[in-house]
């Protein structure tokens, strides 16, 4: 399941957003409040405590590193990670700069999940609005449509991807709590500002912090 929910999760996306065609974007702006919260909670809640307890005294400075490496990646990808793909200009082909910095920023993810079974969860729910948004996004863009299926399983293949080089890598394993700290600051980034963009002109919404509360408590007990 390690493998095969986040590889679903993007799948499950691209399908609704080719055949189902969503149009409320108050619904998708809910879903990524959800998945922002869970992902944040799950890396305070479980993801933080672990790498603490270890004698490493520079997780601090690795946790800045993934943050710093984070924003380095949106200057390339605009920040389609949290579903803010309208500044791209997609003229029928594919946006590489997009493509591989949405690659690596997936591929990282998925280097922790084999010893955090809940961050599979996690990375599901937070890649299905991406996907949906994503998708959407190429299709209205007028991107060849093999083009947005090799860009989507591509990007699906990446989490797990990680997650196998971390099992069969020793070196990966030698610095997996350098590389976690790493992933933790990716996540922190991306999941806090998928939470301050989910609303318009960030105005208090009750069911967008109805959304945040159920992920933080979901999360909480996963």
């Amino acid at each position: 399941m390690n493998y095969l929910l986040p590889l679903l999760s993007v799948l499950l996306g691209y399908g609704i957003a080719l055949f189902l065609k969503p149009k409320n974007k108050t619904n998708l702006k809910l879903l990524l409040a959800f998945s922002g919260s869970f992902l944040l909670s799950l890396t305070v809640v479980h993801l933080l405590p672990e790498i603490y307890k270890t004698e490493n005294h520079s997780i601090g400075i690795f946790i800045m590193i993934g943050i710093l490496f984070q924003i380095i990646l949106e200057f390339f990808s605009k920040g389609a990670e949290h579903g803010h793909v309208h500044g791209h200009e997609v003229m029928n082909q594919i946006p590489w700069l997009l493509f591989i910095s949405l690659c690596i920023h997936a591929l990282l993810e998925g280097l922790p999940v084999s010893h955090h079974k809940g961050l599979a969860v996690g990375i599901a729910v937070h890649h299905l609005p991406i996907a949906i948004i994503l998708t959407t996004f190429f299709v209205k863009a007028n991107l060849n449509k093999k083009a947005i299926l090799f860009f989507m399983l591509t990007f699906a293949i990446m989490t797990p991807l990680g997650t196998v080089l971390s099992d069969y890598i020793p070196f990966l394993n030698d610095y997996y709590t350098e590389i976690t700290a790493i992933v933790i600051g990716i996540l922190f980034h991306i999941s806090s500002t998928i939470i301050f963009e989910s609303s318009e002109g960030h105005k208090f919404n009750i069911a967008k912090v109805s959304m945040i509360i159920l992920g933080i408590g979901l999360a909480y007990f996963l």
